[in-house]
């Protein structure tokens, strides 16, 4: 079992900066492949970014690709989203999850936190 909290979401104007922060328990936390999702209302939730183990890898979607950073600190037991640049269409529900594998798959990854709100406005 592993457990995730999110946390860091709010309401930011376009331009602008937001870290979330995702605090994981339970199961040895260093052997797990990491990724943040999204979700908008109405739409499916979809792939931000992953990072595997050891956090020397990483992936992101296309649309924050340079923008966003995914980054993890074992010896914590966190994992971070650095959100940079945001846009209006970045606003959506925030999760982390967490699984055996990286990969940009919602289906491949076990366990999720409850999700945070993020909201750009223009």
């Amino acid at each position: 079992q592993v457990q995730l909290v999110e946390s860091g979401g709010g309401l930011v104007q376009a331009g602008g900066s937001l870290r979330l922060s995702c605090a994981a328990s339970g199961r040895t936390f260093s052997i797990l492949a990491l990724g943040w999702f999204r979700q908008a209302p109405g739409q499916e939730r979809e792939f931000v970014a992953s990072i595997n183990r050891s956090g020397g890898r990483t992936t992101y979607a296309d649309s924050v690709k340079g923008r966003f950073t995914i980054s993890r600190d074992n010896a914590k037991q966190m994992v971070y989203l650095q959100m940079n640049i945001l846009k209006p269409e970045d606003t959506a529900v925030y999760y982390c999850a967490s699984g055996v594998i990286m990969t940009i798959g919602a289906r491949a990854y076990d366990y999720w936190g409850q999700g945070t709100q993020v909201t750009v406005s223009s």
